[in-house]
């Protein structure tokens, strides 16, 4: 079975063919970065419309590259939430259209299920049962996963997700949009010793995190410091600061994963989402899961950020077992994974 994947949840506009016993056929993702700069953030109704512009195309070319045509999908996977309500409906209403049209089954896809199998993508994929590190723009989470669609929440993040505090502190530090890359990339000129930040509840038990006051203490350090500097020690102080809260971020994952693995049983770590990407917070997995004797399992890089692949991917799961919906197509802007029934 060959399934179209189409992610429009945010301010990516992704599309993929995946097929059953081939794996990812085409994939494409294109970036509204540059069309939110100005902003210093998404802006819904733009990166909406940005969507309606680039959606069709792309999954015509999509298909042309593949050497496929409608005929040849058997049906079509689209993000229903959690999102931006807006660009959700492009999506949805694009997809189902398409299913309509091609005679062939569609499914709403839960966003974070999508990141949360795209390691399943890769040619080694993890065994069930894994505990997952879900670390996006707008989600932290750790998550035991028994199989698709089995799912137990252990904790998550009670305010800031870890991508969204990257973003804001990056504001903070008068840093480019998108922040958080901006950030990690400054952070790699920074002076570990400098400072040492907050690890926020660390010092108690339990899975949950918060992440917003890191960025308070990061621009209080940066208004204390800052003052009577010339341009050359404020460049070193921005990226003392910006490594100093990487390294505070790192280690606060990095604590709830070890507590998430000893309290599950489990000896395989998944890290997905958006911020699975970044370099320092691989690395300190990666020697976690060797002193443990354990693995550390990621997807590629370009499969971190939103993509068509993952939702190709677990719409496939979910197809092929016959899960479908009516013709009428609803949304979820907020949407709780652990609903999800299981296959």
């Amino acid at each position: 079975m060959r399934v179209l994947g189409i992610e429009t949840s945010c301010d990516e506009t992704g599309v993929a063919v995946y097929e059953g016993g081939r794996g990812l056929l085409a994939h494409a993702v294109y970036s509204q970065v540059a069309l939110h700069a100005d902003y210093g953030g998404v802006v819904p109704e733009l990166a909406s419309r940005d969507h309606v512009r680039k959606l069709a195309p792309m999954v015509a070319r999509l298909l042309e590259e593949a050497g496929l045509s409608g005929a040849d999908i058997g049906g079509v996977a689209y993000t229903a939430g959690p999102g931006l309500a807006g660009a959700l409906l492009v999506g949805a209403a694009f997809g189902r259209s398409l299913a309509w049209g091609w005679g062939v089954p569609a499914l709403g896809v839960h966003h974070m299920e999508g990141h949360l199998l795209a390691p399943l993508l890769e040619p080694d994929p993890p065994a069930f049962p894994f505990v997952a590190l879900l670390v996006s723009g707008g989600h932290t989470q750790l998550v035991l996963v028994e199989a698709v669609g089995r799912y137990r929440l252990l904790g998550e993040s009670i305010d800031d997700a870890a991508g969204e505090a990257f973003d804001k502190t990056a504001k903070l530090l008068g840093l480019d949009y998108p922040g958080g890359p901006a950030l990690a990339a400054l952070a790699e000129r920074g002076d570990p010793e400098r400072f040492r930040f907050p690890r926020p509840m660390t010092d108690r038990p339990g899975l949950e995190f918060s992440f917003s006051g890191l960025k308070t203490y990061a621009l209080t350090t940066w208004q204390q410091q800052a003052r009577g500097l010339d341009a050359a020690e404020r460049e070193r102080l921005r990226a003392d600061i910006a490594r100093a809260f990487e390294d505070a971020v790192v280690d606060t994952l990095l604590i709830k994963c070890r507590r998430a693995l000893e309290e599950s049983g489990c000896d395989t770590l998944v890290l997905a989402g958006g911020v699975s990407a970044n370099r320092r917070l691989r690395a300190a997995v990666d020697a976690l899961m060797a002193q443990r004797g354990g693995r550390a399992c990621y997807p590629r890089p370009e499969l971190c950020t939103d993509n068509g692949a993952m939702i190709a991917y677990a719409g496939w799961q979910r197809l092929r077992a016959g899960q479908s919906e009516p013709p009428a197509f609803d949304i979820h802007p907020r949407w709780d994974m652990t609903g999800l029934p299981s296959l």
